[in-house]
């Protein structure tokens, strides 16, 4: 089973200033940043971005005032960051190497859903990060062969956004597909559609096939995998074995439900992992 990422269908409720960084291969990329302290960078889900995002907005804003830099960004093809017209899962990892360069020069990564599996991939990158904390991997213990990532790419390819949409929600209830298509969050999730593929290709990188040991052995940074007190049972499966397979790697359950996290928990959870004392 596939689990894909709760989508909020609200839209931030406060700005700070939009400022921009550019990629190795030329990409725009937006972002803002609050605070002063150690910088942590805020990576989205599967259709994400800053201005449809406000939990993450929330929990980087009070991460702010427990002494961080927080960083929140528009991931490539989203919001007000721009685009290649190839994908690779490296230029992403470039992405985040901007990021931290223009935001002190080494950061925690925050990883949300698939997001988390980009910060892996970040740290085995070699890039400057001081600890991850990763929120619901939605890894398959069993990759599918990249069934998943093909039948969105060929739905994108065909111009068919609304059954991207549906491919992508689909091993989530009927009736939040049915709700969204009611929302007004609808034409959004059409416009941001092209990018699941995307999220697709780093899950599907990380389902190949070698051991999770392997891929990420040079993964040594503190880290912590995160799940729901209520969640499906794909996630602490997922947690567990990453715990098993990183070489400084802990479970832990943070209260929250249906993909989703409870503020005040995940605040005081992330500053467990990233303050002084980790």
């Amino acid at each position: 089973m596939r689990v894909s990422d709760v989508v909020s269908v609200y839209t931030h409720p406060e700005a700070f200033m939009t400022e921009f960084v550019t990629s190795t291969d030329g990409t725009r990329l937006a972002y803002e940043r609050e605070g002063d302290g150690p910088t942590v960078v805020f990576i989205g889900a599967a259709m994400q971005f800053r201005a449809f995002d406000p939990r993450t907005g929330e929990l980087a804003h009070r991460m702010a005032a427990q002494g961080f830099t927080a960083v929140t960004y528009d991931r490539r093809g989203r919001g007000e960051s721009g685009d290649a017209s190839t994908y690779h899962v490296d230029r992403e990892v470039e992405d985040l190497a901007a990021l931290i360069e223009a935001n002190g020069g080494s950061a925690a990564l925050f990883g949300s859903s698939s997001g988390a599996v980009l910060a892996l991939w970040a740290a085995a990158a070699g890039l400057p990060v001081t600890a991850l904390a990763l929120w619901e991997p939605p890894l398959a213990l069993e990759g599918d062969g990249g069934a998943y990532q093909r039948s969105l790419t060929e739905r994108i390819t065909a111009g068919d956004r609304e059954g991207a949409t549906a491919v992508f929600m689909q091993d989530m209830p009927p009736e939040w597909l049915e709700a969204s298509r009611r929302s007004p969050a609808w034409p959004t999730m059409l416009t941001l559609a092209p990018t699941l593929p995307y999220d697709a290709a780093i899950l599907a990188k990380a389902e190949a096939g070698t051991p999770w040991a392997t891929q990420w052995a040079a993964v040594t940074q503190p880290t912590t995998v995160m799940t729901g007190a209520e969640t499906l049972p794909l996630f602490p499966a997922a947690a567990d074995a990453l715990e098993r397979s990183l070489p400084s790697a802990a479970h832990v359950t943070v209260a929250g439900a249906n993909h989703g996290w409870e503020t005040d928990a995940m605040v005081e959870a992330l500053v467990r992992a990233f303050g002084p004392s980790r």
